[in-house]
Order: structure tokens, then C-alpha cells, then sequence
């Protein structure tokens, strides 16, 4: 496997679930950890969510075993280093630094490429949310500078099929997935156990794990975020994060429940 390659795996995403309860940060990773979750994703802009699962890593002493994707979320450089220097207090190293839905990207890429030039960071990335941004995206990675990039992908949301993940693909740039379950848009479909069995050969156990399967076998996709609150939901998400699989048919089939 390539280093590029972050998988294909389930990480966790920390938007709108712990904030500053760090006590709930430390319940929620350790229960990722143990499914085995290993990247964690997190961003100035979720409020205290960095400083929670940084106080949850160091009391799980789990620093060595995980690698922290965070962002820098700026208009200015100055506040981009300040975010970076507090980064750095709460993880040392960033494996993944990304530009946080492009927030003065060109102004903040030199300093970071130093940072990065110099091992305080291991891989720069980029992201976005909106498909109106996919555009400025894929100029962004047109400059062969980052190594990761960071966009909504799910039944519902497939536009990045279109330019982003062929892009991604031909220059060698990992793909991590935000909201694969559409920010909880998708959960409100009741599948039922007769939906799902044609999926339980491929571990498809529940519904959000058969979306997040039919994320990861996208072969252009490395990582899958999906953000919770609940322990045993981080487990279950996990799960999905384990070949075998989905071919053509299966993929199909999750398209057809979600519609």
C-alpha cells in the first residue's frame, strides 16, 4: 500500500458531538480506538471539540496510535499560525493539516508548506462542503501541493464524481469523506432487516453502516468521518470500515433505499 493511502477506513469526526465535554470525548474515542479508529478529525471551527479529544488522547495515553487530521479555519495568516501554535500544544505533530473550506488558502499555503518542510506536519490538505466550491477545489489540487482533500460524498451528494474523485485519483491525493450519511439526512430511511440481507455477507449489519460501506467502495476513497456522540455508534461506524467490499449490485441496492 502506497503511504498516501489513509485506507480505506473509518476515522471520526468531532463536528457537533463533544465540543468542551471532554469527559465525552474520552467515551466516544475510546470506543473508536478499541473498533479500531485511528484518524480523528476535528477543526477550530467546532468550537472546544481539538482541546476535547486532545484531553481525551492524552488520558487514554492513545497519542502514538492515532493521527490527528485537524484544519486551519483563518482569513489571516496571522490567525491561521496562532490556530496552528495551539494545534501543535495540544498534539504535537499534525499528521493531516488542512485548509478548512478553502479560508485564504493561497495566503496560508507558504507558511504551512514550511511547517510542513520542517515534520510539524506530515500531510496538507484541503476541504469544502459546498459543491459550489468544488471549482476552486480542483484548481487547489491542480497546484500538486496538497495531499489530502476533504468533501461531502453520499447517495444524495455525488457531485464529486464528476471532476473530484477522477482529479484526486490521477494526482495521487487521498480522499477523505465528510458527511457519509448526509449529516443524519440519510438515518431518517427505515430500512428493514429484509432491505438489508442481501448486505449481511459484506458485514452490513445496520443502515448507517451499509452507507458508509457504499462509501468506502468507491476504490478513489480513503476515509470515511462520521461524526457521533455515542460510543456505541463510533463502534458500529467502525465496523463498516472492514472488507469485504461492495461491488456494482450492492452499491446499487444502497442507492435504491436512499432514494
Amino acid at each position: 500500500m502506497e503511504e498516501r493511502r489513509l485506507g480505506p477506513v473509518v476515522g471520526l469526526g468531532t463536528w457537533r458531538t463533544f465540543d468542551h465535554d471532554a469527559a465525552a470525548a474520552e467515551r466516544v474515542v475510546s470506543a473508536a480506538l478499541d473498533a479500531g479508529s485511528s484518524v480523528f478529525d476535528s477543526s477550530p471551527m467546532y468550537g472546544g471539540a481539538e482541546a476535547s479529544l486532545s484531553a481525551a488522547i492524552r488520558r487514554l495515553g492513545a497519542r502514538r496510535r492515532v493521527s490527528i487530521a485537524t484544519k486551519i479555519w483563518a482569513d489571516s495568516v496571522e490567525e491561521g499560525r496562532e490556530q496552528f501554535a495551539a494545534q501543535v500544544d495540544w498534539f504535537g505533530r499534525i499528521e493531516i493539516e488542512q485548509i478548512h473550506n478553502l479560508a485564504a488558502w493561497e495566503r496560508q499555503l507558504p507558511w504551512l508548506q514550511e511547517e510542513q518542510r520542517v515534520g510539524r506536519i506530515l500531510r496538507l490538505g484541503v476541504t469544502h462542503y459546498s459543491e459550489a466550491a468544488f471549482g476552486e477545489l480542483a484548481r487547489a489540487l491542480r497546484t500538486g501541493v496538497f495531499q489530502t482533500i476533504q468533501l461531502p460524498y453520499n447517495p444524495h451528494q455525488r457531485q464529486c464524481e464528476r471532476e473530484l474523485l477522477p482529479l484526486a485519483a490521477e494526482l495521487g491525493v487521498a480522499v477523505i469523506v465528510m458527511r457519509p450519511l448526509a449529516r443524519g439526512e440519510l438515518l431518517n430511511r427505515r430500512p428493514t432487516a429484509a432491505d438489508l440481507a442481501p448486505l449481511a455477507q459484506y458485514g452490513v449489519e445496520t443502515w448507517p453502516q451499509a452507507l458508509i460501506k457504499w462509501v468506502l467502495s468507491d476504490e478513489r476513497v480513503d476515509l470515511a468521518i462520521p461524526a457521533t456522540s455515542h460510543p456505541e455508534r463510533a463502534g458500529e461506524n467502525a465496523a463498516a470500515g472492514e472488507p469485504p467490499w461492495f461491488g456494482p449490485d450492492e452499491r446499487a441496492l444502497v442507492e435504491r433505499i436512499a432514494a
